[in-house]
């Protein structure tokens, strides 16, 4: 963070002793030099301006003009204006910060009490009677400043109020879509009309009825969140080893609001791990089992993302390797709770509690502080090894795989079952193409591999498909249509996160 620039004015012959005392005073208090640096006339290099514009130059490019005002006026130019009062002029005019401090005394120049009178008719200014005083008063002004600047917070970072962004900045499509599926998901009372938008805001706790807008209300409904939070993106890799070695085989920075974050890398882990087809039980509907739960990989990414660290310049990454994934969020437990604590049941102390609650109305994430518990008896019941949660200067979850190879797709003993619609005949792709010879076999060989590469990976998108089986975007379409002639192939979500769903019909 920049220094917040503080200029000095007075009288400098009648203050010489309290601006020396003041300056050393702000540059040696513990709290006070993390912020702030003052400036006074005394202390400027040679510069190639006069001391008037030298004086103006400062005033208009600090961010607090702190007056010291006593009986002096001081020095007057041509125009009987003294340089304190130019200086103070062209705060008002440059809409600086103005911090004012009078010294009681009792014989007042007539022309410094007509500028205090008019000083105080602007703003509220505070008394003093010697160095010890003003210096108390100069404190306490500055350190009210940090707190209705919200340098200094007592709430946490996802309560704490935005300084730039209006409700202008947030779309109302994400907020529309977000109720709806709390209503379905955890039963939401409001409902989206429209023009209801700063009540739902309130409702959650993301805004004031002034219409202040938190900076969670900016990481789940602004237009683009990353316009005010840089590193809240989310890098997904993955290697072709158990370390971090090039060439890295994909490489994924996503951006967007929390749930396209969460949504996105989920959809990405689940594209390149290994999936097996299993039976159709009671419905036409297909199983596919992953290597990996998808609910251990959606909690992993979802407690990443809500809980950790905004106030870091880090991000989330989500790192695959042959034999495990890796989870990172920059940030630490909270105050009491171990590593060994995340595997038994424990109380929620989430790090953002505002951010946690829409994350918990939409059905991302628990309130009960089970997601960790969740993770690892996932991981037991699919047969794998225990997963493992490290806190070091970043915050880890590790999820083993399976002894599998990446990119070969496990098509179970029952996967030829859903290829075919039985043991004699091939799917009806199109009806007049005949399999076995002529020119349509091509077309009938790509469309079975595009059928098994979206059942055992129905998080690739159709440009990812294409990608994958190295046709044209427009020739997944064309074939997808031909297979629908037999198939129910459904794309069900968003275009980054979602997934394809498949039924034979």
């Amino acid at each position: 963070m920049a220094a917040i620039r503080i200029f000095i004015s007075s009288v400098q012959k009648e203050f010489s002793e309290e601006r020396k005392a003041l300056v050393k005073y702000i540059r040696e208090d513990v709290l006070l030099c993390k912020f702030f640096q003052p400036f006074i006339f005394e202390e400027l290099p040679a510069i190639n301006l006069s001391a008037p514009e030298a004086y103006l130059y400062e005033a208009a490019h600090s961010d607090i003009y702190l007056g010291i005002f006593g009986k002096e006026y001081g020095y007057e130019d041509a125009e009987g204006i003294s340089p304190t009062e130019r200086e103070y002029d062209t705060a008002v005019e440059n809409s600086k910060h103005r911090l004012i401090f009078v010294k009681r005394t009792a014989d007042r120049e007539p022309k410094e009490t007509a500028f205090i009178r008019k000083v105080e008719s602007q703003i509220v200014r505070k008394s003093f009677s010697d160095y010890d005083e003003l210096r108390a008063n100069v404190y306490a002004a500055l350190v009210r400043f940090l707190e209705e600047k919200e340098y200094l917070r007592l709430l946490p970072w996802d309560a704490t109020m935005s300084n730039d962004a209006t409700i202008a900045e947030l779309d109302e499509k994400k907020i529309s879509d977000f109720v709806a599926l709390a209503r379905t998901k955890r039963g939401f009372k409001l409902d989206y009309t429209g023009d209801n938008t700063l009540e739902i805001l309130i409702a959650l706790n993301l805004a004031t009825e002034a219409g202040r807008i938190t900076n969670a209300a900016l990481l789940l409904f602004a237009k683009n969140p990353q316009r005010y939070f840089v590193s809240s993106v989310v890098k997904c890799m993955v290697f072709p080893t158990d370390i971090m070695t090039k060439p890295i085989l994909s490489h994924q920075v996503y951006q967007g609001t929390l749930f396209e974050l969460v949504d996105a890398a989920k959809g990405f882990v689940m594209q390149h791990i290994d999936a097996k087809v299993g039976t159709r039980k009671n419905s036409n509907s297909v199983d596919i089992e992953y290597e990996i739960p998808i609910e251990a990989v959606a909690e992993a990414i979802v407690n990443a993302c809500v809980h950790r660290s905004y106030e870091s310049t880090g991000s989330v990454q989500v790192m695959l390797f042959k034999d495990r994934l890796e989870v990172w969020n920059p940030g630490t437990l909270p105050y009491g709770m171990t590593t060994a604590k995340l595997k038994q049941l424990h109380s929620s102390v989430p790090v953002n509690p505002i951010l946690a609650v829409p994350a918990f109305l939409a059905g991302y994430i628990e309130h009960s502080g089970t997601g960790t518990t969740d993770i690892v008896n996932y991981c037991k019941k699919a047969g794998l090894r225990e997963p493992e949660f490290i806190q070091d200067e970043d915050f880890r979850v590790i999820i083993w795989r399976k002894g599998t190879k990446m990119d070969e797709p496990q098509l179970g003993p029952d996967a030829e079952r859903v290829i075919k619609s039985d043991a004699q005949d091939e799917p009806q792709i199109e009806p007049q193409i005949e399999p076995q010879n002529g020119p349509d076999k091509t077309t009938y060989q790509r469309c079975r591999v595009l059928l098994e590469t979206i059942i055992s990976k129905p998080y690739l998108t159709k440009e990812d498909l294409g990608k994958q089986l190295g046709v044209s975007e427009s020739t997944i379409k064309r074939d997808i249509d031909k297979l629908r002639k037999t198939y129910r192939i459904t794309w069900i979500g968003p275009t980054i996160g979602g997934r394809w769903e498949v039924e034979h019909k």
